[in-house]
Parts: C-alpha cells; structure tokens; sequence
C-alpha cells in the first residue's frame, strides 16, 4: 500500500465535470483528473436508468482524502454522488512523487 489513491465521481455534465475537476486541481487536492464520457445503467428511487455521464479519475494523496470529499459533496448536483477511493499498491516513483509534490 502506498500513501496514494484513485478516487473516482460521475457527474451529469461535460461542463460540471470539468468545473469540478479544475476545482480539486485550483484547490490542490488532486494532482490530474481525467474526464471520460461513459453510459450508466443504475437504480435510483426505484427506477432502473440508462444515462450518460463523466466520470472523473482523481489521482491524489490518502491524506487529503476527507477533504477532497468534502469538496465533491460541495459542488456536486446530485443528491448521493458516487465517490469511491482505491488504493494505489503501486505506481512510478517519479509519478507518485509528482502528485505529492503538487497536492498541498
């Protein structure tokens, strides 16, 4: 384990994806997000959807974690935002060192 991870969010919109994805890198809680259009099929308040989305990939550091949640849940349109933390077991030295370096 590493003192790294992955966070991943979907929102509903190009643009929303990318404010909120400028908004973690402006406020140094991720070092990159990537942005990628996908199609979502999920139940939600008993009805079972098939929409697109973006999907946000947050590569940032285990310690800023809460806050970075914080700031999702802050900015996020939706009612229960998917926000999902994996760890990273390994990664390029210089890589990782780049994320901490860029991340307060």
């Amino acid at each position: 384990m590493t003192d790294f991870v992955t966070v991943m969010t979907t929102i509903d919109s190009e643009v929303d994806a990318a404010a909120l994805a400028r908004a973690l890198v402006e406020r140094k809680l991720a070092a990159c997000v990537q942005r990628l259009p996908v199609a979502s099929c999920y139940e939600w308040q008993g009805e079972v959807r098939d929409e697109p989305e973006f999907l946000l990939i947050v590569k940032t550091r285990r310690a800023l974690y809460g806050d970075l949640e914080a700031v999702i849940r802050e900015l996020h349109s939706y009612a229960t935002p998917e926000i999902v933390c994996l760890d990273i077991a390994a990664g390029s030295k210089p890589y990782l060192d780049w994320i901490a370096a860029v991340t307060r």
